[in-house]
């Protein structure tokens, strides 16, 4: 690879990753917020080794230059008399003209691909995880779980979509039949319509490993599909609750567009109503 592309890319890369991971935070579309100190350290080394490999480059070019006018001060009076053996037949050789005129450094035309994702951190960073995502996954699974706190009297009742599944399908003590949860996330849409899930996706590491969290939403009109919504309402009755068969669905009475949290990759507890 030609060092030019070395270093734009170099530098490329470093400046994405400090846009995407310091000044914004795009890197939270990706990847956990653990992993942001990591992205800042990748990009300030990949900024500095890119300045690093210019200025060598530069350095190392006015050396030889210097070099070359050097010895053609020094040898000019000889360039004509070598004979046959000389330069010029050295020139012809398998190993003159036609050696240094060969570039051994061309670069195949697809690396210049390496330039577009350090360019698309820069002017056009993918969207975060939504709908379209969700909707193409099953539901995580949730842990099993055997013992269950005593519930809150606060009503409506902040719970995430994890709880909530658990406690419809796990918790024989029924606690959570005739209570009005509270609960956020973005909407997707399912087929058919009557009904959508509001949806949590959660990664461990980065985008890459996403899985989705769902509860299915009734009595309501489909919001856009994306947009980030707080919803109360009821357990919506079907099989017997406290096991399987329990849908993990929620008769709606209220749905309210918030906006989406900084990080939208975790299960949380929905903001405080104002």
């Amino acid at each position: 690879m030609r060092r030019p592309l070395q270093v734009t890319l170099l530098v490329l890369s470093g400046l994405g990753l400090l846009h995407a991971s310091l000044f914004t935070d795009v890197c939270l579309r990706y990847v956990k917020p653990g992993m942001r100190p990591l992205l800042i350290v990748s990009g300030f080394v990949l900024l500095v080794l890119g300045i690093a490999e210019a200025a060598t480059r530069e350095g190392r070019e006015g050396r030889t230059e210097a070099k070359e006018t050097k010895g053609h001060g020094r040898h000019g009076a000889h360039a004509h008399s070598d004979g046959p053996h000389g330069a010029g037949a050295h020139d012809a050789g398998p190993h003159g003209a036609g050696h240094h005129g060969h570039d051994h450094s061309a670069v195949p035309r697809v690396a210049w691909l390496l330039l577009l994702p350090a360019l698309s951190l820069l002017f056009y960073a993918p969207p975060a995880l939504g709908a379209y995502t969700a909707s193409r996954q099953p539901a995580k699974v949730v842990a099993e779980q055997d013992d269950f706190d005593a519930l809150p009297r606060t009503s409506p009742l902040p719970i995430t979509l994890t709880d909530f599944t658990t406690r419809v399908q796990q918790d024989r003590t029924l606690a959570i039949k005739g209570r009005t949860v509270e609960m956020s996330g973005l909407v997707t849409p399912v087929p058919g319509g009557g009904s959508w899930d509001l949806t949590r996706i959660i990664i461990s590491c980065c985008a890459a490993d996403a899985q989705s969290v769902k509860v299915r939403i009734y009595g309501s009109s489909v919001p856009p599909a994306n947009s980030w919504v707080s919803v109360t309402g009821n357990w919506h009755p079907g099989g017997k609750l406290g096991t399987k068969s329990a849908p993990v669905a929620v008769d709606a009475q209220t749905v309210k567009k918030i906006q989406r949290p900084s990080n939208g990759y975790q299960d949380a507890l929905p903001f405080p109503s104002a």
